[in-house]
């Protein structure tokens, strides 16, 4: 089911020209302004991010932010925290291309489990998992 939004807080526009294979991504305010290259695994020559990169670097800033929401709104505060997002790009069993993604989560100095509990409850909280919730497969492992 679509999330039907009632209040716009903020919208990025970014241009693609060229695609993942010697492509340019540039955003509206001209922040963001990076030339895109396949990865040498894929056939590419690398030397440029791409958007598996983008997406994990997306993916891990805002699930990090919906950990510090979470941690506030039940009362215990967060030291540094550490998001690693692997973003793995492949092919499914009809040959489609998808991704995968794996959460790692470090909070040094912090229960554990009281990390796992918040891991777990972020995700309901981050626009990136509720996004990709049933379409695309996530682990959370917390060290």
């Amino acid at each position: 089911m679509a999330v039907k939004l009632i209040k716009d807080l903020y919208t990025a526009t970014v241009q693609v020209t060229g695609g993942r294979r010697g492509g340019i991504a540039r955003s509206s305010d001209k922040i963001l302004d990076l030339p895109l290259q396949a990865p040498r695994e894929t056939g590419g020559p690398g030397g440029a991010t791409n958007p598996e990169q983008l997406f994990a670097a997306a993916y891990a800033a805002c699930y990090t932010s919906a950990l510090g929401v979470v941690a506030r709104e039940r009362k215990h505060a967060l030291g540094d925290t550490r998001v690693t997002a692997d973003v793995t790009l492949g092919t499914d069993s009809a040959g489609r291309y998808g991704i995968r993604v794996a959460l790692t989560v470090e909070v040094p100095d912090t229960d554990k489990q009281l990390v796992q509990e918040l891991a777990e409850a972020a995700h309901e909280v981050c626009p990136f998992s509720r996004a990709i919730a049933g379409n695309t497969e996530v682990t959370t492992q917390v060290r």
